[in-house]
């Protein structure tokens, strides 16, 4: 069993995947989206996203960071595939799953689902790039629109190089709607000899398991499951569901409201509090509470102090 921390653009920052790894039993985590266009890119765009470079290629607990790339430009993927490796970083991955609008107006994530050879290209030419000890792995959806394609771009993947395959198991139609199609998956493991990893809708032990169940993989991509209780990964390992327990959240949430304030503007500490405390809010009662008590809520010097107001 292998349990991956995803990139979940905009939420997993380099902040609460500091806190969300401190918990334990993460093999790895996928950092947030590098967007590559045309030219190779200082380090500092690279230590932007992935600041983890600076300290070894991992979190603060340990965890190895992969670095996570975008785009479509043959070169410049391969060199700044190049770049984030000698930086550190533990592998590359490679982004065919990104819904977003912006980026698929641009020939990058989930787009590029439609066109098998354009993936086959890309994932050839980052692995050509790098050496063969150094993992390269790509993350797709079923389809664009369906899953006419699912298959065919499974395999163009495996064909180019790539050492695994990570897989949400829903198109890029279907964004986040439940459910995940966990079943498809599992024709998809039926199809590539390459390890496949499941990813979607993983918020309990029960759903790991059936999840398994279905996709034929005990490897599984926890993402928003993960937000919402940080130590699910503990709970897969040990096959063992544990509510978790309101003070056990507290001290995260103030140590995550100490980690931002260091280097983020007063308003988007705030947001970024919210954003987490309305993901918690759908497993924790206590946290329902607090998000009516914050939710209209600006002030930075008001936030820390409601949430210092917890820890006593």
């Amino acid at each position: 069993m292998r349990i991956i921390l995803a990139p979940m653009e905009g939420l997993a920052d380099v902040h609460l995947r500091r806190l969300i790894t401190a918990q334990g039993s993460y093999d790895w985590v996928v950092s947030e989206f590098v967007r590559v266009v045309d030219r190779p890119y200082p380090d500092r765009v690279l230590h932007n996203i992935c600041p983890e470079l600076q300290q070894g290629g991992r979190t603060a607990s340990g965890t190895p960071v992969r670095v996570q790339l975008l785009g479509n430009h043959l070169e410049s993927m391969a060199s700044n595939a190049q770049r984030a490796v000698q930086l550190g970083s533990y592998g590359i991955d490679i982004n065919f799953g990104c819904p977003s609008k912006t980026v698929n107006r641009s020939m990058g994530g989930a787009v590029l689902l439609k066109e098998p050879d354009t993936l086959f290209r890309v994932v050839s030419a980052v692995r050509a790039a790098l050496p063969k000890s150094v993992v390269v792995s790509a993350k797709m959806r079923l389809g664009f629109d369906d899953t006419a394609l699912m298959l065919d771009n499974a395999a163009a993947i495996e064909a180019a190089g790539a050492n695994e395959l990570t897989v949400h198991a829903r198109t890029k139609l279907q964004g986040y709607a439940p459910p995940a199609h966990w079943d498809e998956l599992g024709k998809i493991r039926a199809h590539i000899k390459i390890p496949l990893i499941a990813n979607g809708d993983i918020c309990t032990v029960d759903d790991y398991h059936r999840c398994v169940a279905a996709a034929g993989t005990v490897d599984v991509m926890l993402g928003r499951g993960a937000v919402k209780l940080p130590t699910l990964a503990n709970q897969i390992r040990a096959n063992q569901s544990i509510e978790a327990q309101w003070s056990s959240i507290i001290p995260l949430l103030n140590s995550f409201w100490q980690d931002i304030s260091l280097v983020l503007p007063p308003r988007d500490c705030v947001g970024r509090v919210k954003q987490w405390v309305n993901y918690l809010r759908q497993l924790h009662p206590e946290a329902e509470t607090l998000w009516r008590s914050i939710r209209e809520e600006k002030s930075s010097q008001n936030m820390n102090t409601l949430l210092a107001a917890m820890i006593h």
